[in-house]
């Protein structure tokens, strides 16, 4: 592990004080106590429960117990007074970090100056970040990072060992679904691992590939705490998207882009689409649909939960968001309408004193230099609202426009939403609901045969052809109310995006007759 051969280092360097970020304090000690032992050191534990006492002190023992160190005070003392070299693990210690506690700061500040000279090391284990002026120059923060896959494998090894004894319990876990069950359960701590791993098996007895719902349901926790980002659990699929075909094959040529085979292969993750086009034909439904196809959580980043009163928070919001995807990842992060969230970022200075500026800029800076398998799938309607930043190549792989479906994308339509609601689409006339809805979005489809089913209920007879194409006849579509503007946006598509389904072929303008006057 590179942290444990860094904080050895920092240690035999004479780094008075070490502040590691994290709320993994099993895994910190288990490091600290192979480093320790390596270095032939002491190592000791304190909290404010128990005091400052050797390192696996059992919280029963009272052996060792001084219920003075409880107090930070006494404890500090006790790290001058220890003449062996030793490593000492202060536990929750941020709460005396504050500028309240000036006198903690102090003691810290005249103890960090009597380390140097000793071979005694302090080490702050917390997983808040709470620094005062005083101790900038003599702390040094370090970020613990979550387990990585190798880690993770060895706890689903053990897990899997302790086990073997139960002969009802079936284990299910060849290469390929080893590896899924690995990647779901990146992102979570080893304790939370080891919970959702315990909780499949006491629920189901048995543990398999497939189990990485439960996984997910363990990260839902995780993003719902942060109040931040949305978890969306759903159940839609591409099955339930007509047309498109460039698009779903685009995607489904990376849906194994997060496996075993592809890191050996030397593949990068994909970095995220922008989806852009007219209301109603789709966009949202597509980024629910990889999430299935993929089997990777999907997270709705919502611009509006970002945006507070204080001056710097939403900027602060942003990366905490950011922060909570990227802690859950592999995962799928949905900015839905992101035209709406950030039109106006160009003139934001004389509107909201550049805020909206500041929270574009530091999103496109994480779209850049991003190395969590986070995707980004954003949508929008409006390209004019479209900062050019932001479709910029190597911030997203491809800008795919989604036009209103063709004739043979229509049938489709009509055939999903009919036997969504069980009726097969071959009990109804399917060229005469085509030709009837043409310029047709599928969402206007379906609120069609929504609407028709009304009517036929409440005439009390089985929904017809006759019912659906009388609601389509008093549906006006958006492409009619809007004209002018989906002609404007099929314009700027042409050549600056991928079409997701086949290009509609454009007819020619009619030669007009040139006469002279």
């Amino acid at each position: 592990m590179k942290l444990a051969l860094e904080i050895e280092t920092l240690i035999r360097a004479r780094y008075p004080i070490l502040y590691i970020v994290t709320g993994e304090e099993t895994r910190v000690e288990a490091m600290l106590t192979e480093i320790a032992r390596n270095r032939l050191k002491k190592l000791y534990e304190w909290s404010y429960t128990t005091g400052l006492v050797p390192a696996g002190t059992s919280i029963q023992a009272q052996k060792h117990r001084n219920a003075a160190t409880r107090d930070p005070l006494v404890a500090l003392d006790q790290v001058i007074d220890q003449v062996e070299p030793a490593i000492f693990v202060f536990r929750d210690f941020h709460p005396f970090l504050t500028r309240s506690n000036f006198a903690v700061i102090r003691k810290l500040k005249e103890i960090a100056l009597h380390l140097k000279n000793s071979y005694k090391t302090i080490v702050l284990v917390s997983p808040i970040q709470e620094i005062p002026p005083e101790l900038d120059k003599e702390i040094t923060v370090l970020s613990f990072p979550l387990p990585d896959r190798a880690e993770l494998g060895d706890l689903l090894d053990r897990i899997v060992d302790d086990v073997k004894q139960f002969r009802q319990v079936v284990i299910d876990l060849d290469a390929a679904a080893r590896d899924r069950l690995l990647s779901a359960a990146l992102g979570l701590t080893l304790n939370e691992a080891e919970n959702v791993f315990a909780k499949i098996i006491v629920k189901d007895e048995r543990l398999g590939g497939d189990d990485v719902n439960e996984v997910f349901a363990e990260k839902q926790q995780i993003i719902r705490k942060s109040g931040l980002l949305e978890y969306c659990a759903t159940d839609e699929s591409f099955k339930q998207v007509g047309g498109m075909g460039i698009l779903k094959d685009w995607l489904d040529k990376r849906s194994i882009a997060f496996s075993r085979e592809a890191r050996d292969f030397g593949l990068p993750p994909p970095k995220g689409i922008l989806l852009l086009g007219v209301q109603g034909c789709g966009k949202s439904l597509c980024a629910k649909a990889v999430s299935s196809l993929w089997q990777l959580p999907l997270l709705r980043f919502d611009m509006g939960r970002m945006f507070g009163s204080l001056v710097g928070s939403s900027e602060e919001n942003v990366r905490k968001a950011i922060a909570v995807a990227e802690s859950v990842a592999p995962a799928i992060l949905w900015v839905d309408e992101i035209d709406k969230a950030f039109a106006g970022s160009q003139g934001s200075g004389s509107t909201d004193g550049g805020t909206t500026a500041r929270v574009f800029g530091t999103f496109l800076t994480w779209l850049s230099e991003k190395t969590a398998p986070v995707f980004v799938v954003a949508t929008a309607n409006d390209i004019s609202h479209l900062p050019p930043e932001l479709m910029r190549k190597g911030r997203l792989d491809e800008i795919f426009f989604v036009d209103l479906p063709a004739e043979e994308e229509r049938a489709g339509i009509f055939a999903i939403h009919l036997e969504r609601r069980g009726r097969p689409a071959v009990g109804f006339r399917l060229p005469e609901l085509v030709a009837a809805s043409k310029e047709f979005s599928g969402a206007e489809i379906e609120q069609a045969i929504i609407s028709a089913l009304y009517d036929a209920f409440s005439e009390g007879r089985p929904l017809a052809t006759e019912h659906i194409l009388e609601a389509l006849s008093q549906t006006v579509p958006l492409s009619k109310t809007m004209d002018e503007q989906l002609a404007r946006l099929r314009t700027w598509a042409e050549g600056r995006a991928r079409h997701a389904s086949v290009a509609r072929k454009v007819a020619p303008d009619r030669e007009h007759r040139r006469m002279e006057f």
